[in-house]
Formats: structure tokens, sequence, C-alpha cells
């Protein structure tokens, strides 16, 4: 391996600065293409100079790159050049080693010779008995391999250098960090047998269940494809209305209720739901709106019409997001839970919130066998609504629900969240990628 190394750093804005041999080298560049380029070439000039190759350590936003240059321009991947060099047969490691991990493989050391004098019996073979009968051809077929084969080809990489590189000609294996979002859009993509109920709960207002709702359906209909619903299960002042975009009509839940039996019945269609909902055209799921213009004493909702809604529901949409309220005692509230399917606790950084979040966790699994199962497996959502808050902020309420949830996924703070309409596009890219592995933490309960 080269013993020459580069420092280069791309910023934000596309410009670049490189560290060689103790000075200091800017880019005028203004896009990240562009900035790569000019970084090969001058490592390539310096390769060139110094008579070797070149490493290059490329530190951009969304991570560290290592890579080999040479004087004639050729770009490789460090990691690769390192795991050529490595033993051609070393020993697997697995992570994460669980109940159903398959242990390493040990190297298999070579047989010792045998003596020449000694005399090699011919070994003793039993042969298997042949089945006979009805059973005969079943027998045949499963002790016949294959000829189709189930492992599906890795798609070379195509973010960052590693994408970069993929482009130029020299196919890359992706990232641990691009394999892990491949991992993570392949969980959301998938579709269920049956429907799926998720429930975005906290008794406090103002913990970032509405967001949460709005994010979850909009990662799982993007990627997944139609058949998502976010309904505001909400008496008083629900806000996902606000929060979505409106179609052609005002209809809320108040209007859907006299028109469940005719939803539920065999001659209605599809279509006819698009009267009661509103559609997102970006985001591509649909919003069952509250009215939070009309007090809760004039829309009070029962345990029987949540029961109503949710299978008309069940009966349209692969998927249902429920927005709920905050009254935990609300035969509306206890309801959803029985129709849930996962539970997500919504918090910010807030401690009241993170403490109203654990407490509902704790009551729900004294509740009954159902609700602690709904409690064990809850995934929690850490929002920092805060600007201000810090790390240290963000992991205490993230450590604190660590030991109570199946698993906890933190946020990062985005204006785009605060207020108005919320549209995934409009998200900073690092607040997608949190979302898209709260909705694959959530994926990987349903």
């Amino acid at each position: 391996m080269p013993d020459t190394t580069i420092a280069a750093t791309i910023h934000m804005d596309g410009s670049a600065t490189l560290q060689i041999d103790g000075r200091t080298e800017n880019t005028t560049t203004d896009r990240s293409e562009d900035a790569r380029r000019d970084i090969v070439t001058r490592a390539a000039q310096h390769a060139a100079t110094t008579g070797g190759p070149v490493r290059v350590t490329v530190t951009e936003p969304d991570g560290v790159s290592r890579l080999v240059v040479t004087a004639d321009g050729a770009v490789t991947d460090a990691e690769e050049i390192a795991g050529d060099e490595a033993s051609p047969t070393p020993a697997a490691t697995p992570t994460n080693a669980g109940p159903g991990s398959v242990p390493a493989a040990s190297p298999i050391a070579a047989p010792a010779p045998r003596p020449a004098a000694a005399p090699i019996a011919a070994p003793r073979v039993t042969p298997t008995p042949t089945p006979t009968g009805e059973d005969a051809p079943a027998a045949r077929r499963q002790e016949r391999p294959s000829f189709l084969k189930d492992e599906q080809a890795e798609q070379p990489a195509s973010q960052g250098w590693r994408g970069a590189l993929s482009r130029m000609g020299v196919r890359m294996r992706p990232s641990a960090r691009e394999r892990a979002e491949r991992d993570d859009l392949h969980a959301v993509s998938q579709h269920w047998a049956g429907p799926r109920t998720i429930a975005v709960v906290n008794g406090k207002g103002g913990a970032g269940k509405t967001p949460t709702t709005i994010n979850l359906a909009a990662v799982f209909a993007r990627n997944g494809g139609a058949g998502v619903l976010a309904w505001d299960n909400n008496q008083t002042r629900g806000t996902l209305g606000w929060r979505t975009e409106q179609g052609p009509h005002e209809s809320t839940l108040l209007e859907l209720l006299p028109q469940t039996g005719l939803l539920l019945g065999t001659g209605a269609q599809s279509a006819d739901l698009a009267r009661y909902v509103h559609h997102q055209t970006a985001d591509k799921y649909d919003v069952l709106r509250s009215k939070p213009a009309v007090l809760a004493n004039e829309q009070r909702i029962t345990a029987e019409d949540v029961t109503r809604i949710h299978a008309v529901a069940a009966k349209y949409y692969r998927l249902i997001v429920i927005d709920s309220g905050n009254d935990e005692t609300d035969p509306l509230w206890l309801q959803m839970i029985d129709q849930a399917d996962q539970l997500v606790v919504a918090t910010t950084t807030r401690d009241d919130h993170a403490e109203a979040g654990a407490l509902l966790l704790e009551a729900l699994a004294e509740r009954d066998d159902r609700s602690a199962r709904l409690a064990r497996e809850a995934v929690a959502v850490v929002t920092q609504a805060d600007p201000k808050a810090t790390d240290a902020d963000i992991r205490h309420v993230a450590d604190g629900f660590g030991s109570i949830a199946r698993e906890v996924v933190t946020i990062p703070f985005d204006p785009a969240l605060v207020d108005g309409v919320i549209t995934f596009a409009a998200l900073r890219a690092d607040t997608q990628r949190a979302w898209l592995a709260a909705a694959a933490a959530i994926a990987r309960g349903l």
C-alpha cells in the first residue's frame, strides 16, 4: 500500500480543501462531482511527482471515503485493496450473534500426508436405500439440487465516492452505510398478508405525534406503493388536516361515518372513498381528517365508531397509521389500541414528553396481555423539535427508552417540520434518512 496521504474535505457548497505535504489547497468548484474530479486530478499529479500511488482520505457531509490514486488517474477504493491483500480464506466473524445466528466458519487445515508405506484401505460405502412405491418421485425431487438460484446480484454502489467510481466504469461494492439504507428501503417496501395498523401515541400534546404520523405514512407510501392511510383519531382539535394537503372537498370522518355501511357493502368501489379522504399528491398516501373547528362535544366519536371506521380503512388500505389524541382514558383511544398491530411512541427531547411516553408504555404493560405485547414491541421516535437541544439531550431520552422499547430512532431538527404542510421532499437529506430508519424499525415489527 502507498505511504503518501492526501486529506480532502468536500464542503456543503461543493467546494473542497486539500491538505498535501503540509500545505492547504482550495478548489473553486460548486458541485461535489466537480470537486471529486479535481481531487483525483491533483492526487494523480502528486502521485506522478512522488513516483507511486497515494492514499486519499475524503471527508464529505455524508461520510468518509478512503481511496488510492495512481499517476495515470486510476482510482481504487482502499477497502477493496485491503480486502484483496487479506488472507484468501479468512475466518468469518459474525455480528450481532443471536439464537438464529450461524456460527462463523473456521479455517480447515489440510490433512497430514499418510506415510508412503502405509496401505490405504478403500473406503467402505454404505449404499443409500432407494425409495420405492408412491414416495419415490417426491424423494428424488428432494435429493436433486435445483438448477435455479436464489441469490440476487448486488447492485453496484450509487452513493459517495463508490458511486462516483461506479459511474466511471469501476464497479464498486456499496459501503456499509449504503447497504444499511438499501436494507431499510427493502423493509418499508414490503406488502403484508392482510392490513396492518400503526398507532402513534403520547399522552402529552406537542410531543410530535402528527409529524410522526405524516412522515411514516409518506415513507411507506413512497416506497411500498399506494394503499396507505393516515387517520386523525382525535376528539379534540386534531391537527393532521392542518399539516397535510387538502383534497377537492372538505370531508372529515364525520361525513364518512354515516356511509360506512355502504362502503363495506359488496357494491362499493375503492374510488368511492375519495369523497371522504384527502390524497397527498406528492407523498402518495391518503388522509382521513377530524374536524378541529368543531367543539369536541359536537363531534363525539364512540368506540363503536372507531370499529366501523377501522373496518372501512382495513378494506381499502393495506397500512393504516393512526394519529391519536392525548386522553388515554377515552374509549376512542382505547379502541385504537385494540385495533393496533404496532405501537409508536412519539416524543421530543423535553422531559415531560418523554416521561408521558414512558408512563404510557408502563400502563399498557399492566392493562392486558395484548397491550403488554404492544408496549414491549413498541418503537420510540425521538424528534429534536428544539434546535438548541444538544446531542446529550437526545441521547438521554433515547437511552431512557432503550430499556422499555424494542427500538429507538432519533430524528434531527428540521425547520420543514416546524409549521405548515409537511411534505417529505422538503425535508433535509439526513432527516429523510432518519425517517426511513424509523419506518424500517416499525416494519420489522409488522
